[in-house]
């Protein structure tokens, strides 16, 4: 079945959650958010891009890290509402410099710190 970017369900903003997954280790990097034009950009070219909801454009993960996300598989929900994005990483997905944006556990009642910048 062909893919129909008419099926995806965007919200009323326009966009759609996307989580970003290490392709090699599984590892849940990171999620942001993409519209049509992003997702069908980065279907495109491989390269991983975002809609940034702060500054209303397009964001091409590592356009000025260098830490860019190369789309392996692209996967979506079965109610059509998320994708999954198995990326090659380079470098940390995290502006903190971190390899995962999820580096802070919460345990009984605590929040710990499980991941240091690289």
């Amino acid at each position: 079945m062909k893919f129909d970017l008419g099926s995806v369900k965007f919200n009323a903003d326009g966009l759609i959650s996307a989580i970003a997954q290490d392709n090699a280790s599984g590892e849940v990097l990171m999620l942001a958010w993409m519209n049509a034009e992003s997702l069908a950009e980065t279907r495109e070219t491989g390269q991983v891009t975002y809609w940034s909801r702060s500054r209303q454009e397009l964001w091409r993960k590592g356009e000025t890290s260098g830490h860019v996300q190369k789309l392996v598989d692209l996967r979506i929900d079965c109610d059509r509402d998320c994708l999954l994005l198995l990326v090659d990483q380079t470098g940390p997905a995290c502006h903190t410099n971190r390899r995962s944006c999820f580096y802070t556990a919460v345990r009984d009642d605590n929040e710990i710190e499980i991941s240091q910048p690289m």
